[in-house]
């Protein structure tokens, strides 16, 4: 799993991270502001950063047993104040009906004034905090998910990490939520990190809990890659701002996207995790010693300098590590055709099709003149009836099809308008320098924007980069 480790010789270690970062740069009234989750949302309100809306907070047991349940909203987040890693947060998202002390959690599982009050006196007795000291518990409005994010998350709210060094956004990736981590955007407890490009803010690779790389969300074919999320300047912005604040020179800043408000901080990490290389699939060392030493003297100096050092590079490290090429959505391809002929021609490569396809004018000035004669023959242009399928079927003109030695199978399709038959032709393709002997499908593109279409079957030997 970790080969990319041993090809890139420029992942940022713990030991180099708490040495030669936090240790020099994040000076210890720094640290304590961060650790302090009430305290530095305090801070960042008062210098104009959008955080979430503090309810109330229980600092004694005498305050929890007086404390009015009724003054909650029916949603919120309990949080212990100095929480580390995502432990001790609970998000509910209403009460159960016709029952006043009774919650649902963002996982749909049910826990009551009681467990709550429980869970309430661990936060108070330290069972969560850094140092397993006594901590305060606090309510805070639970953030609206975003439409965008609706398809990818489970339950929670995503959030952004973007790592900062001397005003600097370094690297970034997007958490989201899944059933293991029980709705928490929170790589160690099961949440899925996707790698961004500082410089578009679209997302790249991505990473399931701490070290498992996928491609799409697990049991879909949502694609993880390609996702153009909204208000990336004021992310970016908003975690330098906080950085300046906050006074941390290595700096973890955690933003989600509010529904109604934007981009809101909900955390500050003065000891963020390494995962998020993994997700990038790129080490910080690197970046870190790029952005040492450069004087930066304002916000959008900083954000300029990250967009141009660190952006675009992430297609270099992928083809590197991965051995694919990295393409775009639209390809030149070139065909090859009997006789040699080759005809360069615009594509679209769509993942979300199994079979590529070719328009029957592109296959006959291939050569391919008598099996787009068949299809045509047997009328294949359209979408065929049960009753029409069943008579083709029995056709033993049609039984001998696969013998022309152009054709070289017989693809049945299904569409939301029902079943067409697809006849198959072979030959090689040409993209980006890699050829293919693929086996495309005639269809009828004469009213599409592309002649040719390249499915997953003859993806394999690459990566897809929605914005090339």
């Amino acid at each position: 799993m970790f080969e990319f480790f041993k090809l890139s010789r420029q992942i940022l270690g713990m030991n180099a991270r708490n040495l030669d970062y936090i240790r020099p740069f994040n000076r210890s009234r720094a640290k304590k502001l961060a650790d302090n989750k009430l305290l530095s949302k305090k801070i960042l309100a008062k210098n104009d950063i959008s955080v979430p809306k503090l309810i109330a907070k229980i600092r004694t047991v005498e305050e929890l047993e007086n404390f009015d349940w009724q003054s909650l909203p029916e949603g919120f987040a309990l949080k212990p104040n100095r929480g580390f890693g995502g432990e001790g947060i609970v998000v509910v998202y209403g009460k159960k009906k016709n029952f006043d002390n009774i919650w649902i959690k963002a996982d749909r599982s049910l826990i009551s004034t009681e467990d709550l009050k429980t869970h309430i006196r661990n936060i108070l007795d330290g069972s969560f905090s850094l140092s397993g000291t006594p901590d305060i518990a606090f309510f805070e409005e639970r953030l609206q998910l975003l439409k965008l994010f609706k398809p990818y998350s489970y339950k929670g709210i995503p959030d952004i990490r973007v790592i900062v060094f001397n005003k600097v956004p370094l690297m970034a990736m997007l958490r989201l939520p899944t059933k293991s981590s029980e709705g928490k955007a929170n790589l160690q407890q099961g949440a899925i990190g996707v790698g961004i490009d500082i410089a578009t803010g679209t997302t790249t690779t991505a990473v399931l809990g701490k070290n498992r790389i996928i491609e799409y969300i697990p049991g879909t074919r949502l694609l993880l890659s390609g996702i153009k999320l909204p208000y990336w300047n004021d992310v970016l912005k908003l975690a330098v701002r906080a950085q300046e604040i906050s006074g941390l020179g290595f700096l973890g800043a955690d933003i989600a996207i509010d529904k109604i408000n934007g981009p809101t901080i909900i955390e500050l990490n003065a000891r963020p995790g390494l995962s998020i290389q993994v997700a990038n699939l790129s080490g910080l060392k690197e970046r870190l010693k790029k952005a040492a030493g450069i004087k930066i003297k304002t916000v959008e100096k900083g954000i300029r300098v990250g967009k141009d050092l660190f952006g675009g590079e992430i297609e270099e490290e992928l083809e590197e590590i991965s051995g694919r090429k990295v393409i775009g959505t639209v390809e030149k391809v070139k065909l090859i055709g009997k006789d040699g002929k080759e005809i360069e021609v615009e594509a679209r490569i769509d993942t979300g099709a199994g079979i590529s396809a070719i328009d029957k004018n592109l296959a006959k000035d291939l050569g391919f003149g008598e099996a787009v004669k068949i299809w045509e023959d047997f009328h294949l242009d359209k979408v065929l009836t049960e009753e029409e399928i069943k008579i083709l079927s029995q056709n033993e003109t049609w039984k001998e099809l696969e013998k022309h030695p152009d054709i070289v199978g017989v693809a049945k399709t299904f569409s939301s308008h029902g079943a067409t038959y697809r006849i198959e032709i072979k030959l090689p393709i040409v993209i980006d320098e890699q050829q293919i002997s693929s086996k495309l499908s005639i269809a009828n593109r004469e009213g599409l924007s592309y002649p040719l279409l390249i499915g997953r079957r003859d993806l394999n030997k690459f990566l897809i980069d929605v914005n090339k």
